[in-house]
């Protein structure tokens, strides 16, 4: 690494660190007294609230992290800017692209840290909080139960209706399972009191099962009661079973995965949502290095006034990207555009401008100006 580069990078990571631990901080503060009532009321254990936050930080510094960065990279290159140190390097002969690299060498690290925190952790925070209040206020974990679960398998034309179960658990209570034929003619009807799942041999085990066939015209051929029935081969897991009760943006990205693949059959307006959190779950952490590229070239000015400027543009340019993020979003999740389009297109267009903003500033152009005043002028002496 040339001394140029570790020179770029120490005056850097100084203020990125105090941004991190700043925000962190302020975070802490602000949640610590929203919450300060339940948790010192109910006398919450010090280990369960120290437990609790810690699961809490990827979460926030998934979202920190961009914010950070932006904040770090104008604040250095401007006091460098302000020094004349930049302008130094480039009359010696070193080009604004080879000034920024180690910068956007770290805003790449970022992405890379970013991307692992919300691969699972960040997406289990929301679950984690309230787990943590479901235990302050009742003494311990809320136990779930649900009631009245309908699952469609359509794939293998069967039909589920389970009266009660827990999640996470391989036992159901209350199970009629509908199999129809091609033509969603009914072919077998089960009614069970209860349903396990065996995840070693993949089978379902039904007990005191009634089982009724049926003809091509709906009459019942063949109606027996047995204890015990034994089931193999079929697709049907308690994870697809309990699937419908999910919400995409608490699953991570290999529970992602897991969801659109057990649940193919689901029609498209069913997993645009899931498809688009898994797309956004792969797109989020490339904003840090988005930001990168689009706060390096306005970090750098030659004028107080350019600098003030810049650092404004900067914040406009993340503000507004941050709002096309959540329309895209919302957009992708009802199936109005593709999940493709509505994860990563923000990123893209924002990519776009940096890499403009950042060759202006190579050849020593200045960014065109929006100046509203000045147009208003013009308009009226037109």
């Amino acid at each position: 690494m040339r001394l140029l580069d570790r020179y770029i990078i120490r005056n850097f990571l100084q203020p990125y660190v105090y941004c991190i631990l700043g925000f962190l901080s302020i975070w802490l503060i602000f949640d610590i007294s929203d919450n300060s009532s339940t948790i010192f009321d109910e006398r919450a254990p010090l280990a369960l609230v120290v437990k609790f936050y810690w699961t809490q930080i990827p979460q926030v510094m998934v979202i920190l992290l961009p914010v950070s960065l932006l904040l770090a990279l104008l604040f250095a290159l401007g006091r460098m800017s302000r020094s004349n140190e930049i302008v130094s390097m480039l009359t010696a002969g070193v080009s604004v692209p080879r000034v920024v690299l180690p910068l956007l060498v770290i805003g790449l690290l970022t992405t890379g840290a970013t991307l692992a925190l919300n691969y699972s952790l960040a997406a289990h925070a929301e679950l984690a909080r309230k787990n943590f209040f479901d235990q302050v206020n009742r003494g311990g974990v809320r136990d779930v139960i649900i009631y009245g679960q309908v699952f469609r398998n359509r794939t293998d034309h069967r039909t589920w209706y389970v009266s009660r179960f827990r999640p996470n658990s391989n036992e159901f209570f209350g199970v009629q399972i509908v199999q129809q034929d091609a033509q969603e003619n009914i072919v077998r009807n089960y009614i069970s009191t209860e349903a396990f799942y065996e995840p070693a041999i993949k089978a379902w085990r039904l007990e005191k099962t009634r089982m009724a066939t049926y003809d091509t015209a709906g009459n019942i051929t063949n109606d027996v009661v047995v204890p015990y029935l034994l089931l193999t081969g079929w697709s049907e897991t308690p994870y697809r079973l309990s699937s419908a009760n999910v919400r995409p943006e608490f699953l991570g990205i290999s529970e992602l995965q897991d969801y659109l693949r057990f649940n193919a059959d689901f029609p498209e307006t069913l997993l645009a949502p899931f498809r688009t959190q898994l797309q956004y779950r792969w797109a989020l952490p490339w904003t840090c290095f988005v930001v990168a590229i689009m706060a390096t070239p306005l970090g750098i000015g030659f004028s107080r006034r350019g600098i003030l400027a810049s650092v404004s543009v900067a914040i406009g340019l993340v503000f507004s990207m941050n709002f096309l993020t959540h329309l895209f979003l919302a957009l992708g999740e009802g199936d109005r555009v593709s999940a493709f389009t509505a994860a990563w297109a923000p990123n893209l267009i924002f990519f776009v401008i940096g890499l403009y903003l950042l060759h202006l500033r190579a050849t020593n152009r200045e960014a065109p100006s929006f100046n509203l005043a000045a147009l208003w002028r013009s308009l009226r002496a037109a």
